[in-house]
Order: C-alpha cells, then sequence, then structure tokens
C-alpha cells in the first residue's frame, strides 16, 4: 500500500517540478510530526503530575515547577520542527 502511495506521489512530482520538490514537502511533513509528538509527550507529563499531586498534597509546587520546565524544554523540539518545515517549504524547495 505504502508503495503505491509513494510511487504516485513520485510520478506526480516529476509531472510537476521533480523529485527535489516532493522530497522538500515530505520531509516538511515528516518534521512537523514534531508538533504532535510534544502534545502526546507534554500530555503525558501532565497527566504524571496530577497523579503525583493527588498521592502527595505537600508536594505540589515542587511538582507543578518542574512540571513547567520540562514542558517548556519539551515545546523546544516543536518549535524546532517547525522551523525545520519551514525552511523545507520556502527555501530549500526548487521554484
Amino acid at each position: 500500500m505504502w508503495s503505491n502511495i509513494l510511487s504516485y506521489m513520485f510520478q506526480i512530482a516529476d509531472e510537476v517540478n521533480g523529485n527535489a520538490s516532493i522530497g522538500c514537502y515530505i520531509g516538511a511533513g515528516i518534521a512537523i510530526l514534531s508538533a504532535g509528538a510534544t502534545g502526546l509527550g507534554e500530555a503525558i507529563a501532565c497527566a504524571k503530575a496530577c497523579e503525583a499531586v493527588a498521592r502527595n498534597p505537600e508536594a505540589e509546587s515542587k511538582i507543578r515547577n518542574m512540571m513547567i520546565v520540562g514542558c517548556a524544554i519539551a515545546e523546544t523540539s516543536c518549535i524546532y520542527g517547525l522551523i525545520i518545515a519551514i525552511l523545507l517549504i520556502f527555501v530549500a524547495a526548487p521554484k
């Protein structure tokens, strides 16, 4: 199935601009998948933080601070993926 989809995409690419442009767009799509992975990771972290606060309410401030720092660090991977996708689409794709 995937080979049929990829061969069809490459046929379209050959007709339009060549394989280089479709490669840039596929790469941008893969790079932007980091946003979904980041969202999933942050959701799991928030769920675990809620569980930790439910088990030990006295440690709420420490847990909250560590969760916020962890989410901020994880969010950088999403931003890097977005930057790579933008560069692939607007800079690297042949015109």
